[in-house]
This record gives C-alpha cells, structure tokens and sequence, in this order.
C-alpha cells in the first residue's frame, strides 16, 4: 500500500545506489513506489526533500561509505528539517538499528525484503516525527510485483529470482537476501513482454545464481527453458543473464544459449580462485578442472561468446602456489574482461574468523599481478577483432570521453564497449539505435570503430529516448510456488533473473 505525501507540491526525491545488478533494479522499483505515491524526482536544481541510499554490504568500506555520506548529507538536514533521509537495501538489513544510533538524523530505515513497505514507512516517519526501522526476516513482496520507474529506454532489468542456497564463506549475501525465491516462468515472461511493448530491446535476467532458477517449483532444467521462451518475445533482440554459478551449470543452459538467435553469446561465470584448495575453503562446490571444462563447452558451441568473470584475491590461507594456480586459470580462459577484487572481511561470514589472514602488502602485490596479467589477455583478445564488424546497441553514459571525442558508445553483442564514430550521422543516432561499425582499434577495456558506421537502424527505443520517455511497468503478479497443483493461468490480456 502506499500513500502520497500531504501536500500540494509534490516531495521530491533522489536514489543513490551502491552495488550490483540486483540492487540497481531495486533502484528502480523504489522509484516507481514513490512516484506512484505522489513524489516527482528531483531535477538537480535544489536539495531533494527525500534521499534514498540504497546500500550495498559486500565490501568492506561499504559502512564508511554510507556514513560518510550520511555526515555530508547531515547539515542539509540541519538546515532543512523537514528533509528525509532513507537508508535500505543490504546494508540496511545487516546493521538494522545501529544506522539510527550513528546517525540520527536518519528518517528511515528498511531491508532488502520489505521495499513495498518504504512509502508509508516515510509518511509515518513525517507524521510522528521519529525514526522508523522496519526490517523483515523474509520476503514480503516479490520486488516485481512494485512498480518500476526504468532507467533505460533500451534495455531492462528482470528479476527472475531473489536470495540465494548456497553457504560460500566470504559472502554475505544469503543472510542478507535469504533463501533463493523463485518466480514463475509466466511471470517473468510477462515482465519481459511488458517491457518489449515500451520498446525495450534488450533484457539482463537477474539472480544471485540464475542457474539454481526452478528449485523450488522442482525443474532443474527450468532456466534454459526459460531462455528459449525468451526467443519466442517478438521484439526482443538481446537477452542476457547474470550471474550463474559453475555448481549448477549445465549442458542445456549452453545449448540454449547457441541455439537461441537472441540470446547473447556472452557469460559472466564467477571463478573466485584457480586453486582447489582456495575453492574448497571457500566452498564453492567446483573445482578448476570442472570450471576449465565448463569454458570448453561453451567455446565449442560458441566460438564467439564473450566470457568475463570474478576473482578474489587474498582469501584467509591463500599460498604463492594458490594464487599461480589462479593466473594459470585466467591464461587458460582467455577471459574478455573480469572484476578482481582484494578479500574483504565481512562480520558475520565464515571466513571473517578463518586462521591465515593475509597482510594487506602481499593481497596487493598479488591485486598488482592479477590485473596486469587480466589486461594482458583481454587486450590480445581484443586485438582478435579488429577488422571485424559489430553490431551496435547506442548506449548512454558508457563513453566518458564521447563529447571530447565527437564518438557514441555501446555495447556489442558479446557485450564488449565499443565507441565509434558517427561519420555523417552526428545527431541523427539516438541512444537505443542499433549500427553496424568495422572496430579499428582495441584497448584492454574497449573498442574503437574510427569509421564511419556502415549501417544505422532507428529503433521505438531510440523513439523513446528522443521524446523523454522511459519505460514504466506497474509490477507483474508474483506466482510464487505454493502446495499443490497451481490453479489454471488466465488468458494473458497482453504480452522474468538476477
């Protein structure tokens, strides 16, 4: 339920997100909670009267970051009671009241189960004048069961799950998010198609392990199905997903994956560690032999797809010989991209409290090596493509340096950053448009196309962005399972991951 702000001039408010995929989904049905309760969003000219963080818990100056910013935020609310401050999302969930105690300029608190909850909760904060914290132990509403306020005219989120099964012991995320919820496969295609009919070229199935989808229906072949019904969306050109989990990828994920004309041949597959050892203190229920051969099925399916992945280093116990065993694994993957992070301990996970915590000079030293061996690889496989032609979905915000430089950016199929020159074309592509360009130049993080491109397609998407318009969806019923045979679907009046 929600309720509009008492008065009448519309409360503005602003989102800051921190975090992944998923949490930038839930940025976006927070902003359709709140203007389907009467808020508009602030323009940037004046102070919001409403701040929203919506937090990430996974690394370890996530809680320096969130209270720096409440500090900065702090003489603004001096200066203006009658501001709001919000804090939800992951860190939310995990520090719960202490948020108020460091700072009690705070309005709102709420978790990661109960976003619905957020207007009222604002409302009665402004009515009592007194902080309300609200946090849940499970799931109260399927997020996309809310409204959304998309960011994209082109491509969208869809959450086809929340929570996650597995125990690895630097995470904290099950704690935080729970156990692995599913949503129906009607459901989530009737998202997909929603969001088609506003024009959305492309959509990212979200979850924290995408591939575990169907677990709790009992259909372990569940997700490639669901990327084959997504090949039935007309409309739909790319779909992507994010993340799966080595333990549960199988052979009909990647034959969907081939033979699925819109399904984009590119995988993120989270590596971790190269060392057994590493992976079994970690318990990721794979070993680097298994991950290696799960590369090589998909190679062989897809020569072209695209695979970027994750990749701690330090983890508590961690030798010299683990770690030449996690770069022996990168050579061996020829990774086109991959996100490298330094162990961060986090209270409450099992690894917080593991024997072996390594001094902060050798994870660094080991960081160094990584990245400059990563760079290495995704430089030379880069390399393999110029000359080649690519298609283009236009993008925003991808090219810093675009209006220096006269160039658009976007992604390719296989998700690669290509800027490209627009030749005769300034001004005529719009972001959602789709070119076909010959790349000219590889970096280890991007691709330039330096002539001009040699096809534009106009898009709705491109329509859409040119007039101001970003898609709404007004949430799509749930259908979580429940006991028993479920009851008959009704006639679809009209046309769902991480």
């Amino acid at each position: 339920m929600t309720t509009a702000p008492k008065s009448s001039v519309p409360r503005t408010y602003q989102v800051r997100t921190y975090g992944c995929q998923m949490n930038v989904h839930d940025s976006e049905r927070i902003s359709g909670l709140l203007e389907a309760a009467g808020y508009t969003p602030a323009d940037g000219s004046a102070d919001p009267d409403v701040v929203i963080f919506n937090t990430c818990a996974v690394r370890e100056n996530a809680d320096n970051r969130l209270y720096g910013n409440l500090g900065h935020l702090r003489p603004t609310k001096l200066r203006r009671p009658d501001m709001q401050i919000a804090v939800g999302g992951c860190l939310a969930q995990k520090d719960r009241g202490e948020i108020v105690r460091k700072a009690p300029w705070v309005d709102v608190v709420f978790g990661t189960h109960n976003i619905g909850s957020l207007p009222v909760l604002l409302e009665r904060a402004r009515h009592n004048a007194a902080a309300e914290v609200e946090i849940l132990e499970s799931l109260e509403v399927f997020p996309s069961t809310l409204p959304a306020r998309r960011e994209s005219t082109y491509a969208g989120w869809v959450s086809i799950s929340v929570g996650c099964n597995n125990t690895c012991t630097f995470c904290i995320v099950p704690s935080l998010r729970g156990k692995e919820k599913d949503r129906r496969p009607g459901d989530v295609l009737a998202e997909v198609r929603a969001l088609v009919a506003e024009g959305v070229l492309e959509v990212t199935l979200l979850g924290q392990n995408v591939n575990s989808y169907g677990v709790e229906f009992g259909d372990r072949l569940a997700f490639g199905k669901l990327l084959r019904a997504c090949g039935d969306v007309d409309g739909l050109e790319r779909v992507r997903f994010t993340s799966p989990h080595p333990k549960d990828f199988t052979d009909d994920v990647i034959a969907a994956m081939a033979e699925t004309p819109n399904v984009c041949h590119s995988l993120h597959m989270p590596l971790q560690s190269g060392s057994d050892d590493v992976l079994k203190a970690m318990r990721r229920s794979y070993r680097a032999e298994r991950y290696l051969g799960i590369i090589d099925k998909v190679r062989a399916a897809m020569p072209d797809a695209a695979i970027t992945t994750d990749i701690i280093v330090g983890f508590p116990g961690e030798t010299d010989a683990d770690f030449e065993r996690t770069l022996d694994v990168v050579r061996a993957a020829r990774f086109s991209s991959a996100f490298t992070f330094q162990y961060s301990k986090r209270p409450g996970t099992p690894a917080a409290t593991m024997d072996g915590q390594l001094p902060k000079q050798v994870v660094q030293e080991r960081y160094e090596r990584l990245i400059a061996c990563v760079e290495e690889i995704t430089w030379a496989e880069n390399r393999k493509l110029v000359g080649e032609t690519v298609e283009v979905l236009v993008a925003v915000g991808e090219g810093r340096k675009d209006q220096a430089t006269g160039r658009m950016s976007g992604r390719a199929r296989d998700g690669r950053l290509v800027h490209f020159d627009t030749g005769g074309l300034a001004g005529r592509i719009r972001p959602g448009d789709v070119v076909h360009t010959t790349v000219t130049y590889a970096a280890p993080h991007h691709l330039n196309a330096d002539g001009a491109p040699l096809s534009h397609r106009r898009t709705r998407a491109g329509d859409a962005f040119e007039a101001g318009r970003t898609p709404r969806t007004p949430g799509v019923l749930l259908g979580l399972p429940t006991v028993g045979a479920p009851p008959a679907a009704p006639v679809p009046a009209s046309a769902c991951d991480r």
